[in-house]
């Protein structure tokens, strides 16, 4: 039943931790507190910035640009590897502080989630109040900051969370969604990213005023099932549910070369790294999958991927290294250049459910 029918309005508050590898990193590190800190590979590196400090991102530095590139922005930033296992532990400290208030609790990533609080376990009733109290206990017991955006729906609460960063807390109510909605660029609707945007805007549909004069059946033909999605959050509504038991979908890793590339003993040796990252998360996880897929990135930023199914499950890494092998050479890259290469493994499976062990004769589904 939609929240229309039910004439009940959810309580939703998008907790987002601000620029949190790198605040993790200025906590537990004084001597880099005020300075421009850049999580990811070394300045001289190829790799991507994971996260950059606020004090980084005054010099234009942003997540996912590379190194060298944010070293050629601000040459006095201070460059540090990520460390995962730190982020992780305190991603658990701060799901703990969420389960005070609700069981309801949608991870995005280890630094965002969902809450429903329509029914807040401490009776406190305002999302308000409770998205402030949340903020504080995070700030007072972890030494870190986070923003907050609430409202009756994901949506919406995930745009107001990022509407007053660093340490924000924006209210979006059922009165003012109209509105905001109607003068929200198009470019800041989940699912527009860069392509879409600038294809709606040579259709001159520059803002949710523009998209909302658009029919569903016109949205449709012109963006596919997306536009079904777009007709409804532009008139302010959104059914998706809070998912606490969100099922993992995929486990994966990549990694960018020293330098472009087609030699196939580099490729070969990469691939190798990377089964080995996937096995490891694959086993911390306790999961096992049934589809490997290769990602390749070309010297032209344009990629690719190829993906092979089995009848039974697959997690041992020198499974995964050999099948990535084979999919490379399916891809016949020839003489082009590749610049990175990722492996993915999705449809997952119990273990009670699986039939066979791994062999070195694998079976494939046609």
């Amino acid at each position: 039943m939609s929240e229309e029918n039910s004439g009940v309005l959810r309580k939703i508050i998008h907790i987002d931790m601000d620029a949190f590898y790198a605040s993790v990193e200025q906590r537990d590190f004084p001597e880099y507190r005020g300075k421009p800190i850049v999580v990811g590979g070394k300045p001289d590196s190829r790799g991507v910035v994971a996260t950059a400090s606020y004090e980084a991102r005054q010099y234009g530095i942003r997540s996912a640009m590379s190194c060298s590139k944010a070293y050629q922005l601000c040459p006095t930033a201070i460059f540090v590897y990520p460390r995962f296992d730190a982020y992780t532990n305190v991603s658990r400290a701060i799901r703990e502080i969420f389960h005070r208030y609700t069981d309801l609790i949608e991870p995005l990533s280890l630094d965002e989630a969902y809450l429903d609080v329509t029914e807040d376990k401490m009776g406190i009733g305002s999302a308000i109040d409770i998205a402030q109290s949340i903020k504080d206990a995070i700030k007072n017991e972890l030494n870190l900051t986070a923003s907050a955006g609430v409202s009756v729906n994901k949506f919406v609460a995930k745009i107001a969370s990022d509407m007053n960063k660093p340490d924000g807390l924006t209210f979006i109510g059922p009165s003012k969604i109209k509105a905001f909605m109607e003068k929200l660029p198009v470019e800041k609707f989940f699912g527009i990213g860069k392509v879409t945007a600038a294809r709606m805007k040579s259709m001159q549909i520059i803002t949710g005023a523009d998209l909302k004069k658009l029919s569903e059946s016109q949205l449709v033909a012109q963006f596919g099932k997306s536009g079904r999605f777009y007709y409804k959050v532009v008139r302010g509504i959104d059914e998706r549910p809070v998912q606490s038991n969100r099922e993992t979908k995929s486990v994966g890793a990549e990694d960018t070369l020293s330098e472009d590339t087609n030699d196939d003993s580099v490729m070969h040796s990469l691939l190798q790294q990377i089964s080995e990252t996937v096995a490891k998360r694959l086993e911390k996880y306790n999961l096992k999958g049934k589809t490997v897929t290769l990602k390749i990135k070309f010297e032209d930023f344009k990629q690719i991927t190829r993906s092979r199914s089995f009848s039974f499950s697959i997690h041992k890494a020198e499974t995964i290294y050999r099948e990535a092998i084979k999919l490379l050479d399916d891809a016949e890259i020839g003489f082009k250049k590749v610049r990175l290469l990722g492996i993915t493994l999705s449809r997952f499976y119990d273990d009670a459910s699986i039939e066979k062990p791994e062999s070195n004769q694998l079976e494939f589904e046609f």
